[in-house]
């Protein structure tokens, strides 16, 4: 997630800013499409749609980050269960939900889900993703036994094992995620590029439901049709289960 010094910013603005109409911000000519000025005088990029903000010399995404009293700080860790929605106001899928399905995350989706007709009433209702967040790991908020584990596949999709396997193809990747409360899901793997949301035809899929992808060095070349994205937390009181099993 970005947190950029100042003079990085800086310095970029004014390479690209001849790209778009420009207008100043301080000394410095900038494209108002993909720069923000602060106080007229400080710049910073916009990244997955979102203008960054300015805290003592850097920039930073709200998503991450926190500024107060011009001290910059991580916000704090996610600890109740929580559902996703993609943030990016470019994109027609601004707001929409992650959605499970097919032991894969994706965007604009319908969530799928299983429950034992011996279970009855207690069954959640299953028709909303709900996850939760500990220690750089997730996982599916789910009922069924032993849980199912969020992870990376080998492609660097976002995955969900299958309930009653512990099975996690090889190459793929358990830890790296950061969930911070009133801010975002953050994929903190491949020194922080972020998510990626790979529409129908890019992802080769035949569904229209978007597909979730994290970026990373290994992958960028590939991903032109991918636009950045968010994933913004929206908190559920704790507790809070989903499903019986996500399908």
């Amino acid at each position: 997630m970005a947190r950029l010094g100042l003079a990085a910013a800086v310095l970029i603005g004014l390479a690209q800013g001849a790209l778009g109409d420009l207008q100043t911000c301080g000394q410095a000519q900038y494209d108002p499409t993909q720069y923000v000025c602060w106080d007229n005088q400080f710049l910073c990029p916009i990244t997955a749609g979102e203008p960054l903000s300015y805290c003592a010399g850097a920039c930073y995404s709200k998503f991450m980050y926190t500024c107060s009293n011009n001290v910059l700080t991580l916000l704090p860790p996610a600890t109740t269960p929580f559902t996703l929605t993609v943030d990016n106001p470019t994109l027609s899928i601004h707001g929409k939900p992650v959605t499970a399905s097919g032991l894969h995350w994706l965007l604009d989706g319908q969530t799928s889900s299983y429950c034992p007709s011996e279970v009855g009433s207690e069954c959640p209702p299953g028709n909303t993703t709900v996850i939760v967040a500990s220690g750089g790991s997730a996982a599916m908020s789910v009922m069924v036994p032993g849980g199912q584990q969020v992870y990376l596949d080998p492609y660097w999709g976002v995955a969900y094992t299958q309930a009653h396997s512990a099975t996690i193809p090889p190459g793929s990747t358990t830890t790296g995620f950061g969930a911070y409360e009133g801010g975002g899901f953050v994929n903190l793997n491949g020194n922080g590029w972020g998510w990626v949301a790979c529409p129908p035809r890019a992802s080769g899929g035949g569904g229209t439901a978007w597909t979730l992808v994290a970026k990373n060095a290994t992958n960028a070349g590939i991903l032109n049709d991918c636009p950045a994205i968010n994933l913004k937390i929206n908190a559920l009181p704790s507790g809070t289960v989903g499903a019986w099993q996500y399908t």
